[in-house]
């Protein structure tokens, strides 16, 4: 572990030099290759530097124990010492958590799709409810979130949604939301007061940009026709819905609540550059499929993650046997516990590997 630190403060010390030369200064692309890994690993470089000068005042102390007679001195070395040891075994075990290789998404807004499923109209309700979730957790991070595309129902709720979160880091926030979630609760079209379960499934992808997903515009089939549903006089005078097939793959994306087709098509662009994304990454997960799964789970969209059960205040976690009596200020966006733990999970995994 120690050469490898070692080795990624040369390296920080290089990148930032080049950075000062006029050569790299003057090339904006080399300069932001050069500021974005030097900004990956500035803080493992700077615990690491601290690590150091700990364990320089560690062997200070160790020393004037050795020759040190005074037992008044030697009682401050002793104390120096052993204060000076427990902070070097903390830090030690906050750089093995800093060398775990970072998942090259965790930087990347990312784009959420919810689908109702078994339920029917309640599982419809809840991908409503999720999605105020997810907006209110959001808010909480001054992130910015905006609807892509969406298919009501009659009673308020959705049949499906996509939704892009846009902000720092949001993918190594929200990538383990992905899977199935289930809920618990009376209905509020049930008369007799019985407890419904429901679930609908939500996929969590990190948005492609044009340079991680390279599309072939021979390779797709667009299709425009008019919108349908609710969404005022506009929605059904023009052909502004888009419905973009990617024949090699047969993903296909529809997009009908902007009035513009222009953004239509640009938003199901960007939905289906993220599938294209998630499905590349899944081929090469699976060609590591050797490798042991991490214990939160993989985000398999088939996978029930999650229970939300309304009638006892209780949202529990099936992946890390997280459960937690606070399911109105969850429902609320207060998701972080929940996120953190999860995180905490997947370090741990990480680790023990």
């Amino acid at each position: 572990m120690y050469d490898r630190l070692l080795a990624l403060c040369g390296e920080h010390e290089r990148l930032s030099r080049e950075m000062a030369t006029e050569e790299v200064a003057t090339d904006p692309e080399k300069y932001r290759s050069h500021a974005k890994k030097v900004k990956s690993i500035d803080e493992t470089v700077q615990e690491f530097r601290r690590y150091q000068r700990i364990e320089k005042h560690l062997g200070e102390a160790e020393q004037m124990l050795r020759e040190e007679t005074d037992t008044e001195l030697r009682l401050i070395a002793e104390e120096e010492r052993d204060n000076t040891t427990k902070q070097l075994q903390e830090l030690e075990q906050e750089l093995r958590i800093l060398l775990i290789p970072k998942d090259p998404n965790d930087d990347k807004n990312i784009i959420v799709e919810i689908r109702a499923g078994t339920g029917g109209e309640e599982a419809g309700l809840f991908v409503g409810d999720l999605t105020r979730m997810y907006t209110r957790y959001a808010e909480l991070k001054r992130w910015k979130m905006e609807v892509l595309s969406s298919n009501s129902t009659g009673l308020g709720g959705y049949k499906e949604i996509s939704f892009k979160i846009s902000g720092d880091s949001v993918y190594s926030q929200l990538k383990f939301e992905g899977g199935v979630h289930r809920v618990q609760r009376v209905p509020a079209t049930e008369a007799q007061g019985r407890v419904h379960t429901s679930a609908v499934t939500v996929a969590v992808l990190p948005e492609a940009d044009e340079v991680d997903v390279q599309i072939d515009p021979t390779e797709l089939h667009i299709d425009v026709y008019r919108s349908s549903g609710a969404g005022g006089q506009h929605v059904n005078t023009t052909d502004s819905a888009v419905r973009i097939t990617h024949i090699p793959t047969g993903v296909v994306v529809a997009c009908q609540d902007e009035r513009s087709q222009h953004k239509n098509r640009a938003k199901a662009m960007s939905i289906l550059r993220a599938r294209l994304l998630a499905h590349k990454q899944e081929q090469e997960a699976a060609k590591r499929s050797a490798e042991r799964k991490i214990q939160v789970g993989s985000g398999d969209r088939s996978e029930r993650i999650r229970t939300y059960n309304f009638p006892d205040n209780r949202c529990s976690d099936h992946r890390i046997k997280l459960t937690l009596h606070s399911l109105d200020r969850i429902m609320e966006g207060e998701l972080q516990p929940v996120i953190d733990a999860l995180i905490s999970a997947d370090r741990t995994a990480k680790l023990s590997e």
